[in-house]
Parts: C-alpha cells; sequence; structure tokens
C-alpha cells in the first residue's frame, strides 16, 4: 500500500488540494449543545464528544444531528428522562478531541465520533488507536463516564465528495483504522463499538458536499446508537446501579 501510495503521490496530492478547494465548507449545525428530553423517570445521562459529523455538519440545527436525533430516539425507546452534552467541532483527530473534554459534565454513556481526520491527516492507526485509548481514560476519569461507544470509522472509500483514486486510498486507509478500532474494543471492558452499515452511496441522504451525513443519515445513525444503549448498555449500568446505590452518581448542579 505504501509503494502505491508513493507511485500515485502527485495525483493523490493533486486530487486532495482540489477537493479542499472545491468541496463545500458546510456550517456545523445551530442550536442548543446540551438538553433534557423526554419525560418519566431520569435515564441516562449522555455525552457525545468527537468531529464535524458529531457537530452536526450537514444540517441546519441540532434537532436533526446527530446529538438530537439520538437523545429524543433514547428517550422514547428507555421511556425515560435523557439529559445531554454535545462537545465537539469540525476538523478534530482523535488526539485532538482530547481537548474537548474541558467542557464536559459527568455523564452514565459517551459516544465517541472520531476516525476521518485521522485518515485525512494520514495518522497511522497505531497512533490514532493510542489517541482513542487516552480519550477513553480522560472520560472515565474526568467525566464518570461508565459506557463508552465508539462509532466506526466510515467506509471513506464510498464517500461521494472524494474523486478516483483518491477515494479508493482513503477507502483503504479508513478500513485499517476501522479494524484495529475492533479490534482494540473486543478486549476492553465497558467499551463497545457499534458496527453499522449507512447508505454512504445513495448520494440523497448526503449532504451537499458529498461527505457529511444529511438530514435522513443522521436519523438513522441515532436509531441505531439508541437501539445499542437501550438494549445492551443501560440494562447493565441501571442494574449495576441498583444493585450498589452507592454508585449512584451525584448529580452536578449545572443540570438542575
Amino acid at each position: 500500500m505504501l509503494a502505491l501510495k508513493l507511485a500515485l503521490g502527485p495525483l493523490l496530492l493533486a486530487q486532495a488540494l482540489h477537493a479542499r478547494r472545491t468541496i463545500p465548507r458546510l456550517p456545523e449545525a445551530t442550536g442548543p449543545r446540551e438538553g433534557v428530553v423526554g419525560r418519566g423517570a431520569a435515564g441516562p445521562t449522555l455525552l457525545i464528544v468527537g468531529d464535524s459529523s458529531a457537530a452536526g455538519v450537514g444540517v441546519d440545527t441540532q434537532d436533526e444531528a446527530l446529538a438530537g436525533r439520538l437523545s429524543q430516539a433514547l428517550a422514547r425507546r428507555l421511556g425515560r428522562r435523557v439529559r445531554w452534552q454535545l462537545c465537539a467541532s469540525s476538523g478534530l483527530t482523535s488526539s485532538q478531541a482530547l481537548a474537548l473534554l474541558a467542557q464536559a459534565r459527568p455523564a452514565d454513556v459517551a459516544v465517541v465520533v472520531t476516525g476521518v481526520n485521522d485518515v485525512v491527516e494520514q495518522v497511522r492507526p497505531p497512533q490514532a488507536l493510542a489517541a482513542r485509548e487516552r480519550l477513553v481514560a480522560a472520560l472515565r476519569e474526568r467525566a464518570g463516564v461508565r459506557h463508552v461507544v465508539l462509532t466506526p470509522v466510515p467506509p471513506m472509500g464510498r464517500f461521494a465528495g472524494l474523486p478516483q483514486p483518491l477515494r479508493w486510498v482513503a477507502g483503504r486507509d479508513a478500513a485499517a483504522h476501522e479494524a484495529a478500532l475492533q479490534r482494540w474494543a473486543a478486549g476492553q471492558a465497558q467499551v463497545s463499538h457499534l458496527p453499522f452499515d449507512l447508505p454512504l452511496d445513495d448520494a440523497t441522504l448526503l449532504a451537499r458536499d458529498g461527505f457529511h451525513p444529511g438530514a435522513p443519515l443522521y436519523r438513522l445513525w441515532g436509531d441505531a446508537l439508541a437501539r445499542h444503549i437501550a438494549e445492551a448498555v443501560w440494562p447493565r449500568l441501571a442494574s449495576h446501579r441498583l444493585a450498589d446505590p452507592s454508585d449512584t452518581p451525584t448529580e452536578d448542579p449545572a443540570w438542575t
């Protein structure tokens, strides 16, 4: 793969520079980055951390973006109130996402959305994985997170906004990052990796840059994450909390 990259180097560089100039630079979704949705008893507190896709680039408001879709779907599935917070910014690698935790409040569950910029910036999979490991540790230490859900590195070989052969090379790199992430997550306690196949080949589901999700894709993504948390994560956390009432986290005054 390295030899091929070197051979295609001038073409790949030209295509990458052209893509940066011509792909529309869309803003992050507007609206509150924290809130409470749903009714009933208190459910999980949720923290979403990550890059431009976490920040909702591709749609107008956070209600249409991942944070809004996920929190609303989770509240419906559980029949409980879900408190949520979004800490995200466009262009961040896994390593750079660590700085976002300065804004983070205590949470039960964190969803981490990184990977695309690791590929774009040519971060090697071992270095990106080490950065995610530091991020997971910091989520536990600084925000008291009890379970971390890692979203997949998207199959960039299917991004309509990238020309060939840049798309193919980015797809190969993304697959290497994703394979390393899956292997690592499988050996971790209270960490899950959620593989799912979003229809990235359907340009009608993407934003107008052909790179970020559009509103329908954010809905599908949020629903998939909500189902995973409601069925595989929250029951274990809730049962542990009932078995050991002293484990119930102190309410953050900022949430009240």
